[in-house]
């Protein structure tokens, strides 16, 4: 991959403010499988009406909830790469906001503080009856040194109950949004008062479809706020950005930050647009 063009190194360096919007594909390079993906995704072996639906969850919370679990572990064997790294550098050297839809913890293991996530996470869990948070660890982290030290995890999930909330009594929930579910509020707010206050929105391996997220982007470019989208291929927001660097995450992200020295790092020169 080439280096950026001067105006786009100008521009990502420049910023007080940064606000981070990243999607599956930044995730997907650490190994993270997405939705969207056909034959690689996850629902190429489960359909979203039997695991990520509010139905589903009624139908059968048993398998709804282990299947949750188990990818939550397997999540947890897999490492931030190095656009997780950099995003998480780049607070060093300006104010950056996380806001994100992905449900992993790869941006928070890196070193980031997330302001938003979006759809929720697959390391948090509240009540499927009263919604208080259900507070206990139930996904075991990495062991100390390199690798995970765990037994394998199985292939496909095991069956295991979901806990009972201790306030009501219910079963315990994945807190992540469902088809069909609203987005937290909260989170919705907090991502589109980062994207109001940014001298520079960065949007990172999504694809520009999934709403209400997909319009954050479009308020930036509505307020005149420089738009950067990183993304190997053309999404719904290419037409809108003022940039566009046709790379992987783990590939353009570094590069748009100055080297400790300050120094112009040495690197091929990427395809950038607009």
């Amino acid at each position: 991959m080439e280096a950026p063009d001067p105006e786009l190194l100008e521009l990502a360096r420049s910023a007080r403010t940064v606000t981070v919007l990243s999607g599956a594909g930044m995730s997907a390079e650490s190994g993270v499988p997405t939705f969207r993906d056909a034959g690689t995704g996850l629902w190429a072996r489960w359909s979203p009406e039997e695991l990520a639906t509010p139905e589903a969850w009624d139908a059968d919370p048993e398998l709804v909830w282990s299947w949750y679990l188990w990818r939550a572990r397997q999540v947890r064997r897999l490492r931030p790469n190095t656009g997780h790294r950099a995003v998480a550098r780049w607070a060093d050297r300006a104010r950056v906001h996380v806001v994100t839809q992905n449900v992993d913890d790869l941006h928070e293991r890196a070193g980031s503080r997330v302001l938003a996530h979006l759809h929720g996470s697959l390391f948090a869990f509240r009540c499927s009856v009263c919604g208080a948070p259900f507070p206990a660890r139930l996904v075991p982290g990495l062991a100390a040194g390199t690798g995970a030290q765990r037994p394998p995890d199985p292939p496909e999930p095991a069956r295991e109950r979901p806990p009972e909330c201790p306030a009501c009594g219910g079963p315990v929930r994945p807190a992540v949004v469902w088809f069909g579910e609203l987005l937290p509020e909260e989170a919705v707010e907090r991502a589109a008062a980062a994207v109001a206050e940014a001298d520079l929105v960065l949007v990172v391996g999504t694809s520009g479809l999934v709403q209400p997220a997909a319009s954050l982007p479009l308020v930036a470019v509505g307020r005149g706020t420089p738009v950067v989208e990183v993304n190997p291929e053309d999404t719904a927001l290419t037409p809108h950005a003022d940039r566009t660097v046709r790379a992987g995450a783990a590939e353009a992200l570094p590069l748009l930050l100055p080297p400790p020295d300050g120094r112009r790092p040495a690197a091929r020169r990427p395809s950038t647009g607009r």
